[in-house]
Order: C-alpha cells, then structure tokens, then sequence
C-alpha cells in the first residue's frame, strides 16, 4: 500500500512555476464568465513566475498545498487590509487547481491558514470573494463564514460586487 502525502508549508522560490500554473489554472475556471476576459487575462499574465518568485519573499505569508510533491493550491495570508473591519486577519486568496476541488483540500488549506494568522496573534478574520462565485461563497459558509459586509471591485471599467466573509475572534 502506498501513502500519499499531503502537506501545507511556506511557498519557497522553486515553487513559483507551479504555483503560477495553479494560478493560471484555477482563476481561469473561476473567472471566465464573471471577470471580462481581457482584465481576467492581463490579471493571469502579469503573475507569472517571476512574480510568484518574487511573492515568495514579499510581506504577505504564502502557502502551498502540496500533494505528493505536486503544488495543488496556494493561499496566501496576512493582516487585514480593510482597517475600518474589527478583524486582524485576512485571507487575500485561496485557490486550488481544478483537478484537486471538491475533495477536502481545500478544507485543509484554509484550515491551516486560519491556525496558522491565529498563532500569530490575528483576533478574528476576513475573507473576501465576488458575489457571483457561487462556488467560494458556498466553500466560506459551509466553513462557518458569516457574510458581513459587502463592496466593489473594478475589472478593466466593470465594477463587480463582492461579498467580506467574517470569523470572529
């Protein structure tokens, strides 16, 4: 019998190609039909591996899903960014590619992400999605997300609503 292994760990500098592919790959399943597609793909094209490199050593905190060796998501975390919210913590994003949804990987990442922004002393945590993505909206309720507050986000001249998905302390 053989074991597969399943670990979250900090992205590293040789992740950057695969986790770029994780990228490309779950934002274009996401997206396409919801983000227009020239703002989807400049946003795709200007995270390339150089980019992820770079992300690797930046301020936010990256994690990598891996899975027998194989990057299958990426989450990356830090402080929260909408100050006016009483929440230290945020997830900027979680994705996983496609091939790896739908079976509790994403459950496990996010779990992680969550102990490891409370270890750091984060009360409380936002998690933000655009409104029309069924899929994220229905992940962040079914793990105890609370819908608290609403904006915009601007995609090349679209403004699109999204959704602050809340934890409290």
């Amino acid at each position: 019998m053989k074991t597969l292994s399943i670990d979250v760990r900090p992205a590293e500098p040789q992740d950057a190609r695969a986790i770029s592919e994780a990228h490309r790959l779950s934002w274009m399943q996401t997206y396409a039909g919801l983000i227009p597609h020239r703002p989807l793909r400049q946003m795709i094209e200007r995270r390339g591996e150089a980019w992820w490199r770079k992300a690797t050593r930046g301020p936010a905190t990256l994690l990598v899903l891996d899975v027998a060796g194989s990057i299958a998501g990426y989450a990356t975390i830090g402080l929260n960014r909408a100050k006016a919210l009483p929440y230290d913590g945020e997830v900027y994003e979680i994705y996983l590619r496609p091939e790896f949804q739908g079976i509790g990987l994403g459950r496990r990442l996010f779990g992680e992400s969550r102990r490891l922004l409370k270890s750091l002393g984060c009360s409380g945590l936002v998690v933000w999605c655009l409104e029309d993505s069924e899929h994220a909206s229905r992940f962040f309720r079914r793990h105890g997300g609370l819908d608290m507050v609403e904006g915009m986000e601007d995609f090349g001249g679209t403004a699109l609503q999204k959704i602050g998905f809340v934890w409290p302390r």
